[in-house]
């Protein structure tokens, strides 16, 4: 079952990937394979991170890309 945070977590996370792909920073995105997981795709290759790393790494790229 999602909970209240981590249904925001995904929803903040889902934001960051679709601007992180509209800039092609990223070549893809989506739901990991658990609850707990997200899917983007660096370099062509899929990669499975942490929602909480997944969050932290997608604002700093797309802050990287601004400067």
């Amino acid at each position: 079952m999602l909970t209240q945070p981590i249904v925001s977590l995904r929803q903040k996370i889902e934001q960051l990937a679709d601007k992180a792909f509209h800039q092609h920073l990223i070549s893809g995105y989506g739901d990991g394979e658990n609850i707990n997981e997200y899917q983007l795709v660096i370099h062509g290759k899929p990669r499975h991170y942490s929602l909480e790393y997944t969050y932290s790494f997608l604002k700093y790229l797309l802050e990287e890309q601004n400067n």
